[in-house]
């Protein structure tokens, strides 16, 4: 029997895309003992390369382009052309997280890892996320949103801001890995913290700070009524004001994973559940993890969703379900297994009336 054709997408045009290329190298180590890999880099101008060695951009590299054929879905430039059978996204942000490639998976009528177009578009908007949430009863954080073409006077932002109370934080829409993120102690730092974030994009949050406040993460695989979520985790700055973008992936002590997160069974089973359920409400299927902020209270609250975690042997992805002892290789042939499932009961519809 010949081997799946998996194709691994990553790089992509986001700011996250050195995470996706360190993502897509233990990925594509896993998948390589058991399927057929092609291992498509996209540059940051969005054009896709077939690579031998995964990596960036190479001279031997050559050009590739997603094509609607029935044969075959991908041609290269000196008229190769593959078929592949799983397309496997591993591009974090925009242009890859945001339901724009799912949208082009979708035209080509190929089955692809991870959630749909709608999840994946909800998953990058974390206001709208929010409002799912707390509609089903998942606590979240007080906010205000921000959009730079709305015209707002300062002594109405200010009123706004004082009722949320400091420290606050200012964050993108519709970004991660805490890209333009900023943490606000006081008055004089808002001004600052918000023209980072509108670097970035056209809608920011503030956020009521949760201080102190513990980071915890639950990972989710599954679809509809088979939805598994991991243990719990926790990761703590060490070297900053919170876990950003520099202690994520530049500092390599700038934090500390702990893996099962230390909190009491009752806590993590209300995140567990809390995680289960925002993965249903908003049609998740595949993967992805769950973030919340704990309170020194024990109290909880719905931070964002990732549908498309870090995945390489660091990230808190594997970790989680290792921790929760099932095996990396394991969950990614679920993964697989789920892409092919969900073509196969797409095709089984009628599409005529």
């Amino acid at each position: 029997m010949p081997k799946l054709k998996i194709a691994l997408l990553y790089g992509g045009k986001s700011t996250e895309h050195e995470v996706s290329v360190h993502s897509a190298k233990t990925v594509a180590q896993i998948l390589e003992r058991k399927y057929d890999i092609l291992k498509i880099f996209i540059n940051k101008e969005g054009l896709w390369f077939l690579q031998d060695k995964l990596g960036s951009k190479q001279k031997e590299d050559a050009a590739v382009s997603p094509v609607v054929n029935s044969k075959y879905n991908l041609l290269a430039a000196d008229g190769r052309n593959f078929k592949a059978d799983v397309f496997f996204p591993i591009l974090h942000g925009a242009m890859g997280e945001d339901g724009t490639m799912q949208g082009m998976f979708e035209i080509l009528n190929s089955a692809y890892v991870g959630c749909g177009v709608l999840t994946s578009a909800l998953g990058m908007d974390k206001e709208l996320c929010k409002l799912l949430a707390s509609f089903y009863g998942v606590p979240i954080v007080p906010y205000i949103k921000l959009d730079s073409y709305s015209k707002y006077k300062d002594e109405e932002l200010e009123a706004a801001v004082k009722k949320l109370g400091y420290p606050l934080f200012v964050k993108p829409l519709r970004l991660g890995s805490s890209v333009g993120v900023s943490k606000v102690l006081i008055p004089k730092q808002l001004k600052g913290a918000l023209s980072k974030a509108f670097d970035y994009e056209n809608s920011v949050l503030i956020e009521k700070g949760i201080v102190p406040a513990r980071e915890i993460f639950c990972a989710v695989v599954g679809s509809g009524d088979n939805i598994h979520t991991s243990l719990c985790g926790e990761l703590m700055a060490v070297n900053g004001e919170f876990f950003d973008y520099k202690a994520k992936y530049e500092d390599p002590r700038g934090c500390d994973m702990k893996i099962p997160a230390d909190i009491s069974h009752e806590t993590q089973d209300k995140m567990r559940i809390a995680a289960h359920d925002i993965f249903k409400v908003l049609r998740g299927d595949g993967f992805a993890r769950v973030d919340f902020l704990l309170n020194r209270d024990g109290d909880f609250y719905f931070s964002e969703i990732n549908t498309i975690p870090g995945l390489s042997d660091t990230s808190l992805f594997p970790n989680l379900w290792g921790a929760s002892k099932k095996v990396y290789a394991d969950i990614l042939d679920i993964l697989i297994h789920l892409a092919l499932k969900r073509k196969q009961i797409k095709e089984g519809f009628s599409l005529e009336r």
